[in-house]
């Protein structure tokens, strides 16, 4: 059994901790920006110090938390969809690669737009 499938039937048998989870990206999103609006000034200083390291410290902290919280929404909505669904399936843009970017652009619309009917 893939760690998808796992996922999924873990947090249909469980769904509080799977509503735990998704309330923890979201706690872990609003705290990510209550953080960086109260100590920007500190922050900012810090970088000052040393802007090639702590910028890069930065950056890696950011897309930590960006990971964490895309991670913690994603056990949380696992619950939802079918059985027979593929865990890990990309949009039709990424398979297919030819073509112009605007075609990649409205291709992941009409993507986004499937998974928002699937999670209503």
């Amino acid at each position: 059994m893939t760690v998808c499938k796992n996922i999924k039937s873990f947090s249909r048998r469980h769904e509080h901790i799977a509503d735990f989870f998704s309330l923890l990206a979201v706690v872990l999103l609003f705290g990510t920006v209550w953080v960086t609006i109260s100590y920007h000034q500190m922050i900012l200083e810090w970088l000052r110090q040393d802007v090639f390291i702590h910028s890069g410290v930065l950056v890696a902290a950011l897309v930590l938390d960006v990971f964490l919280i895309l991670g913690l929404l994603a056990v949380g909505s696992a619950r939802f969809g079918e059985e027979d669904e593929k865990c890990f399936g990309t949009f039709r843009g990424r398979r297919n690669y030819n073509g112009s970017p605007v075609r990649w652009f409205s291709v992941w619309i009409k993507h986004m737009e499937n998974v928002g009917k699937k999670h209503r």
